[in-house]
């Protein structure tokens, strides 16, 4: 009988080789690899939908068995194959250049250290479902440095650095790292430790205010799911970066990776919550929100990932759209905004999704497929070509919502029933439309398609107005008249030039600067030639009886392009307000 082996399947030690040229170096152990074993970095990280390739930052790799190397041949961008003996321990050693300073990727200077694995850790394909283990080497040279992770630990010293471990290779790169000189706090809601770390924190931030807001966040989210039960997670982390300007998050099962402008963290001293902040909230109740709605609750297409390709699903209107309506309302429900400015923030949706032409093209599902190729590789024409399933997602999660209010209903009952039919997995469309059909006893057929699956405008505005709100059409902002998205910041900067607009008709392109006007009266044919440094310079030189010219800079040459400035304006500009507070608090807080 063959003895078995104490020996840990696959195990990582990652050290913070140097700092200054941004470089770790990975020893990867494998206690009984195959006679060929293949190695292989992914090419996406879970929850960012394009292919980054990871690979591409591997600078040097070697592999030895009892320090005799063993030839790697490299198959395909990022996939090795080790020749070496099924006898004998394999070490592959390798170093990676991390200088990406967002949630997806990793990063090291002499400040600061984050990684997530999926750009770190290369896979060993056949082990991927064994146990792993990793051991953060700390670096001398770099003071206080403390770590903080989702993994298990095993063996850490008080910092943090250690070992820890995994059940396997997808929770083992699911679970991001954050390490420097970091602000700590915690707190705890239903039995269950979250913590939150804040790195790049100015002396002034409010740390107190920020934990406090966000308990009210985690303890609202979980109350929804699971009303008095306790969340899936046995603890949680928060990991924000904070720079001079930046936003975005990305969830993971026990843990986000946040990024914010430090103008936008909560001061010591202020009293009212600013824009930048709330906005900040919103993106820390969407992340932890997707503790439930897509790291567990998912796409039946992600039951497992494939990390060597693109993974295609129609229903990120569903995982990240739906995500997208609770985040602000759960803000609201933890009473950190107020009425009015949760209606605010919904009147920015709206507007999002209805001054974008795509959406008469593109449905909702469509983007969601195309997230690889589109959303996710975007371009000055991406508002003319799609719709985002975040935005018109969550508008269409807002008119399930209501119209089951209507029904005597909610939908904070789908998702429990969603999380309960399919065991906290794999979901698809029709377990949706299931559970809406047991819960309220009619198909919601027609609706999912007319919403999700064509082109319809969603009836978002009649369903508001039922519920409380008053919808009031004005005039568009000058810039959604003529067609164009712009920077002002110096001078006219042409963005994007929206479909069938009097930019468009123009020949307005994107990258050109508006620099002038040429006005003529109707009556007399005389011309004038007039510099403008913004658009509302037109609402002072150009009156109902002139034509215009537009004078454009392109690659360095003026062209003159005649534009219609009374052009038939192509939807009113809405703005929300309260009507009814009654109807508008039943929406809101009913779960």
């Amino acid at each position: 009988m063959k003895k078995k082996s104490n020996a840990v399947p696959v195990h990582y030690l990652v050290q913070l080789q140097n700092p200054k040229a941004h470089i770790y170096q990975i020893t990867l152990t494998i206690s009984q690899p195959l006679d060929q074993q293949t190695l292989e970095m992914p090419v996406w990280i879970a929850g960012s939908y394009m292919v980054r390739e990871f690979s591409k930052q591997i600078i040097a790799i070697s592999a030895s068995q009892r320090k005799q190397q063993c030839a790697i041949t490299q198959t395909n961008k990022s996939t090795w194959v080790v020749d070496c003996s099924n006898q004998q321990t394999l070490q592959v050693i390798y170093q990676v250049y991390a200088r990406d300073n967002s949630v997806r990727t990793a990063w090291l200077d002499m400040q600061r250290g984050f990684l997530n694995g999926t750009s770190l850790l290369m896979r060993a394909p056949q082990l991927a479902h064994q146990p792993h283990y990793i051991t953060f080497e700390s670096n001398k040279s770099l003071g206080n440095w403390k770590l903080a992770t989702g993994l298990k630990p095993l063996k850490i010293d008080a910092k943090g650095f250690g070992q820890y471990t995994a059940q396997d290779y997808d929770e083992f790169v699911d679970c991001p790292v954050e390490m420097g000189d970091f602000w700590s706090g915690q707190f705890t809601v239903r039995g269950v430790t979250h913590r939150f770390v804040v790195a790049g924190a100015p002396p002034t931030m409010d740390g107190e205010r920020l934990l406090q807001d966000t308990q009210k966040i985690c303890e609202t989210a979980i109350r929804m799911w699971h009303k008095n039960g306790k969340p899936p997670h046995k603890n949680y982390l928060f990991m924000l970066n904070a720079v001079s300007d930046g936003y975005g998050g990305l969830e993971h099962r026990n843990s986000t990776a946040l990024i914010c402008k430090r103008a936008d963290l909560p001061r010591k001293g202020a009293i009212k919550a600013s824009d930048g902040y709330i906005t900040l909230l919103g993106l820390i109740s969407h992340e932890y929100f997707h503790t439930w709605n897509v790291k567990r609750l998912r796409p039946t297409e992600f039951e497992t990932y494939d990390y060597a390709q693109e993974n295609y699903t129609r229903l990120l209107w569903f995982f990240e759209g739906f995500t997208s309506y609770y985040d602000d309302l759960i803000v609201r429900r933890a009473n950190l905004i107020t009425n009015a400015q949760y209606i605010q923030l919904i009147n920015k949706t709206i507007h999002q999704v209805f001054q974008t032409p795509g959406r008469h093209i593109h449905t909702v599902a469509q983007s969601s497929f195309e997230a690889w190729t589109k959303y996710y590789r975007a371009d000055e024409n991406t508002p003319n070509m799609t719709v985002s399933y975040y935005t018109k997602g969550a508008l269409i999660a807002m008119c399930l919502d209501l119209k089951l209010q209507v029904a005597g209903h909610n939908l904070d009952e789908v998702m429990r029933a969603l999380w309960k039919k399919c065991s906290a997995g794999p979901m698809s469309e029709q377990d949706l439309l299931d559970v809406l059909k047991t819960l309220t006893g009619h198909s919601w057929k027609r609706d999912i398609q007319s919403w999700v699956h064509s082109t319809d405008e969603l009836p978002v505005l009649s369903l508001l107005q039922i519920h409380g709100v008053q919808v009031h059409h004005e005039g568009e902002p000058l810039a959604q008249q003529l067609g164009m998205r712009v920077n002002e910041s110096n001078g006219i900067q042409i963005k994007t030039v929206l479909s069938n607009s009097p930019c468009e008709k123009a020949g307005f392109a994107p990258g050109d600067e508006w620099i002038g006007i040429e006005i003529t009266e109707k009556k007399n044919r005389v011309p004038a030639m007039w510099r403008i440094s913004k658009l509302d310079d037109l609402l002072i030189l150009v009156g109902p009886d002139h034509q215009v010219t537009a004078l454009i800079s392109r690659d360095q040459k003026i062209l003159k392009l005649p534009i219609n400035l009374q052009a038939p304006k192509t939807k009113p500009h809405i703005k929300l307000s309260i009507e009814n507070i009654s109807k508008l608090e039943s929406w809101l807080v009913n779960t």
